[in-house]
């Protein structure tokens, strides 16, 4: 298999490749280097934080004690910020780099919020798990979930009045896409959701008053449904099949979305609506290492992150940098801005954002400032952050360039800008690039990490 193939593969599945792994597969054919990707895979490891300090709360005491809820959430909101720094030093480190690519594209199609680090532990848990999986049990496991109940308002959806949200976005957001359905289909539906509840630790709880067992019309079917049932007959149209596998492609191969390939995916994804075997059909596909699709895709703030602490691994001693980074460029995990999630895309540059997506290989590995020339929300948010007790540094971090040199030490200087570049570069920065200082490996990569070029996979 080609190398740029395969480093456009990884990026694509993963967080990218080091040079040494991209050299030994490319001696492989690719349905070989594509089995290798899956079966690394195949395992599941949970991500957890240490929540022993908050064992002591139950539902009692935070029902009876107004300031012990309020002790519960401000504990709970601190092991949120650790799990964050947690999930993103696991993409950072694992082996199983595709379910936790796939991870982030879940959490970002089943968007959630939630200030119970129980409840978004267990949730992105059932993300991870159900990530390779089967589509219609991830849903239903997706639809009885605490955080998930909570944030779209289904606790309190009850036979006496029913609670249209969660109905709602399921078809909209999750399932089949504006347009699909008519508020006759989300009033139905909405009925069939009624009494799902959780209990405190996290458990699903159908509360069976509150539940409604009569006769519900959806999409032309009848019959005493639960939630459960209404997602087994969104499941039957084939527009549900559509609308993950434009959001499937757009993510995961181009922005700019092929109709003709939408429609082959969806063929695929409609017979059994296993996501390891759509994903499988993709990576095996000629077209997916198109020339088109090479170089093509806006990296996130967290692929931006991960990426760089890849290639140089790099600790941060305080947990606030980490979420001070993520907040500046747009993007904190755990904290998406509403249920329709991110963007992406283009929408991930901004006047704003891309000062410091420019700047941020130099600050994280060259402890290197942000100039400040014009006033701005920029600059009201950087002054901020500046003017506390971090003198000459922005972020405090720990640079591993001892592993940087061992991937690089016998890889030439171009060799080094193939692998951090993707996109094919025009001639004028080509020309550019050759005049890059190159007195060390070193600092060429911080170099090639600051062009444009670079935010690109």
């Amino acid at each position: 298999m080609k190398q740029k193939d395969i480093q456009h593969l990884y990026w694509r599945a993963g967080f990218g490749i080091t040079p040494n792994q991209r050299h030994l597969l490319s001696k492989k054919q690719k349905h070989q280097v594509i089995e290798q990707l899956f079966l690394e895979s195949s395992s599941l490891t949970g991500l957890e934080v240490n929540t022993s300090e908050l064992d002591h709360f139950t539902a009692q005491i935070l029902i009876d004690k107004k300031s012990k809820r309020k002790e519960f959430i401000d504990k709970s909101t601190e092991k949120l910020k650790e799990f964050n720094v947690l999930w993103v030093n696991r993409l950072i480190t694992s082996n199983e780099t595709l379910r936790e690519k796939m991870t982030l594209f879940w959490a970002n199609h089943f968007v959630c919020r939630d200030q119970n680090i129980f409840h978004v532990q267990q949730y992105n848990n059932t993300l991870r798990a159900y990530a390779l999986g089967d589509f219609g049990g991830f849903v239903k496991a997706i639809s009885k979930e605490a955080a998930m109940l909570k944030y779209l308002n289904n606790k309190q959806n009850r036979k006496q009045k029913p609670n249209e949200n969660f109905a709602r976005e399921l078809m909209e957001l999750f399932m089949l896409g504006e347009g699909h359905y008519t508020e006759q289909d989300i009033k139905e539906s909405a009925r069939a959701f009624t009494g799902y509840n959780n209990n405190f630790e996290g458990e699903f709880v159908l509360r069976d008053r509150q539940h409604d067992y009569d006769f519900k019309t959806f999409f032309g079917h009848t019959g005493r449904y639960d939630g459960d049932d209404i997602i087994d007959i969104i499941l039957k149209q084939k527009q549900c099949a559509r609308f993950v596998c434009r959001k499937i492609f757009s993510y995961f191969v181009n922005e700019s979305i092929d109709e003709t390939r939408v429609e082959e995916l969806t063929t695929i994804f409609y017979k059994d609506y296993n996501i390891e075997n759509l994903m499988r059909h993709i990576f095996m596909s000629d077209w997916f290492y198109s020339e088109d699709h090479i170089g093509t895709k806006i990296k996130s703030p967290v692929e931006l992150i991960v990426g760089i602490c890849r290639t140089v691994p790099v600790q941060f001693k305080n947990t606030k940098d980490l979420l001070k980074i993520q907040s500046l460029l747009g993007q904190i995990l755990l904290n998406p801005p509403n249920v329709a999630g991110w963007k992406g895309g283009k929408n991930w540059i901004n006047s704003n954002t891309i000062m410091v997506r420019l700047k941020l290989p130099s600050i994280l590995l060259a402890n290197a400032e942000i100039s400040i020339k014009k006033k701005g929300e920029f600059e009201d948010r950087f002054k901020k952050y500046y003017q506390k007790k971090r003198k000459n540094k922005f972020v405090s971090v720990k640079v591993d360039w001892g592993t940087f040199d061992g991937h690089f030490e016998n890889e030439s200087f171009n060799t080094l800008r193939t692998y951090l570049i993707i996109p094919t570069l025009s001639k004028g920065t080509n020309t550019y690039t050759e005049t890059l200082s190159k007195s060390s490996k070193r600092d060429f990569c911080v170099q090639l990490m600051s062009l444009p070029e670079y935010q690109m996979c």
